[in-house]
């Protein structure tokens, strides 16, 4: 076994028992996606404070091998665990860190634009933009209850998955689970696993859903993360891989899984008119995030942020807009891994408008054989936009401390 290997393998020890060291405590997990489970149970870690010590000793093994992937993925979970024993690192700091790109966002006039066409096309559908938007919005796309969700959800997969698969060049098997559950936690619903089996939960108190919403949902997490890590876990089954064989959302593939994620209607069915406008409206609406993700973290004073989410976007409620400074503040994790969403689609938003079609044929298939950073996504589309920014700035991956 090479230096490599037996370093990888350490650190994927290391993830395992921290997250289940997290579990215990009913704290959020650290691997989101175990592609290579191990056959026996996992043995916690004593504490936070043995894991960063071991997280700090496997990146100096990898600085001393000169393994630059390994060390900045290491650096990712020690910003992390860094952020949950009360560190506070600068915003851009932390986020090129731990999501390995940028967070100093995009020209307000960039986002002013996108808007307009946001609301132009909901214009042409007949609707207002204003507090009414989001309930016509709903309305037209016909609402499902929650419990019929599940099979709804199911229905769209099963439709999209021949053309997923073809797009993306996988044959991989994944074993479907959904949940419907009712947690009071900000998300409406969420996929994990290990290995070809795939579980989505589904938060009954925080989602809604249309028919529209329930493909735009089996596209996502279904098509695009369920299918894209069972793809990882069957390629880590049929031999070795280079690179740690789990996600967490905390680190630096999360910009490729949610951006790819929220654009994959653009490239599996562009002539759907209420997908792709579902799809331009979150482009538009993530951008609004990030611009509070980037004002609350400034110290700008709660009634200014509020204002500027009000005018950016009227059908926001109140307690969506106190969730969304209080997430991108308060919590360590949601700090990080929120930023992914903006910087993910405005990426692949360009790349399905941008580039020529054997890039993206290119990028797809790759993207369902390695959780590539964004530092991976720039070199294989050099012409694509900077990540996380509108500046010309590197796009790889620093960490906060040695």
């Amino acid at each position: 076994m090479g230096s490599r290997v037996r370093l990888r393998e350490d650190i994927e020890h290391t993830l395992r028992a921290w997250n289940a060291y997290e579990i215990d405590r009913n704290a959020p997990p650290v691997v989101d996606f175990d592609c290579a489970p191990p056959a026996s149970a996992v043995t916690p870690a004593t504490g936070r404070l043995t894991v960063h010590r071991d997280l700090l000793a496997l990146r100096q093994r990898a600085a001393a091998q000169g393994d630059e992937p390994l060390h900045d993925r290491i650096s990712a979970h020690v910003a992390y665990l860094e952020a949950l024993l009360g560190a506070r690192h600068p915003l851009d700091t932390y986020i090129l860190a731990t999501q390995g790109c940028s967070a100093t966002g995009w020209p307000a006039e960039y986002v002013t634009d996108l808007g307009e066409q946001a609301r132009a096309q909901v214009q042409d559908l007949g609707m207002a933009w204003d507090t009414t938007t989001a309930d016509a919005l709903n309305e037209a796309e016909e609402p499902l209850d929650p419990g019929e969700a599940p099979d709804a959800i199911r229905a769209a997969a099963q439709e999209y998955e021949g053309a997923v698969r073809t797009l993306v060049d996988s044959d991989a098997p994944f074993n479907l689970r959904i949940e419907v559950v009712d947690l009071d936690v900000y998300w409406g619903y969420w996929l994990d696993g290990s290995g070809a089996r795939v579980r989505l939960r589904i938060n009954r108190r925080q989602a809604q859903f249309t028919k529209v919403q329930a493909k735009q949902f089996a596209l996502h997490e279904i098509l695009g993360h369920g299918l894209q890590c069972a793809s990882y876990s069957h390629l880590c089954a049929a031999g070795d891989v280079p690179w740690v064989r789990m996600t967490s959302v905390h680190a630096q593939q999360q910009v490729l899984l949610e951006g790819l994620a929220q654009a994959l209607p653009l490239f599996v069915t562009p002539d759907d008119e209420m997908l792709t406008l579902r799809v331009r409206l979150a482009h538009y609406l993530e951008l609004v995030r990030s611009e509070l993700h980037l004002l609350i973290n400034a110290g700008t004073p709660v009634t200014e942020c509020v204002e500027h989410a009000r005018r950016r976007v009227p059908f926001w409620p109140d307690e969506a807009i106190a969730g969304f400074l209080t997430d991108r503040s308060v919590d360590p994790l949601l700090r990080s891994y929120l930023w992914a969403y903006p910087a993910g689609i405005d990426w692949f938003v360009a790349l399905a408008r941008d580039a020529d079609q054997q890039t993206v044929a290119d990028l797809l298939r790759l993207a369902y054989r390695k959780p590539m950073t964004p530092h991976e996504l720039h070199q294989a589309w050099p012409a694509g936009p900077p990540i996380g920014t509108a500046a010309n700035v590197r796009v790889g991956s620093r960490s906060p401390s040695n």
